[in-house]
C-alpha cells in the first residue's frame, strides 16, 4: 500500500526519455540545472545528473566543459537510441544468426517490407 500522498514512481527508463525530449527542445546544448527547470522542481538536481551522466555511458547524450559545470547535447534522436540499445542485446548474444533469425520471422508483414526496402536502400546507397 503507498502512502496517499506519496508520488508513483516513474516507469524504468520514462526519466532518461524525459530528459532527452527535453534535450532535443533545447537550441544547443545546456546545463543540468535548465534540464531541471524544465522538468519541473519535483526532481533533484542530482536525480537529473544522474540521469545525464547514465545517458552519457549509453552514448545518448554528449558533454563538453562549460566554466565549472557541463553543458549536455542528445547525440541522437528517439529511434538512433532504440537501435543502440538493439545493437547493444545483438553485441551480448554468441549466436547473431539465431538472434536476428528470430527477430525477423517475429515481424509482421509490413514491418517486414519496411526492413526489406531499408537492406535494398543501404545496398544500393554502397554501391555508390
Amino acid at each position: 500500500m503507498t502512502d496517499p500522498g506519496q508520488r508513483p514512481r516513474r516507469g524504468q527508463g520514462e526519466l532518461e526519455a524525459l530528459v532527452l525530449s527535453v534535450l532535443r527542445e533545447a537550441d544547443g546544448p545546456v546545463t543540468a540545472g535548465w534540464v531541471q527547470e524544465r522538468l519541473g522542481a519535483d526532481l533533484a538536481y542530482t536525480t537529473v545528473i544522474t540521469i545525464l551522466t547514465r545517458l552519457l555511458d549509453k552514448g545518448a547524450v554528449t558533454r563538453e566543459r562549460a566554466g565549472r559545470s557541463f553543458a549536455w547535447t542528445p547525440a541522437s534522436d528517439q529511434a538512433g537510441l532504440a537501435a543502440r540499445k538493439m545493437r547493444k542485446v545483438l553485441d551480448a548474444e554468441s549466436d547473431r544468426g539465431a538472434v536476428l533469425a528470430s527477430f525477423v520471422t517475429g515481424l509482421g508483414p509490413d514491418e517486414e517490407r519496411l526492413l526489406r526496402d531499408l537492406l535494398d536502400q543501404a545496398r544500393s546507397e554502397g554501391e555508390d
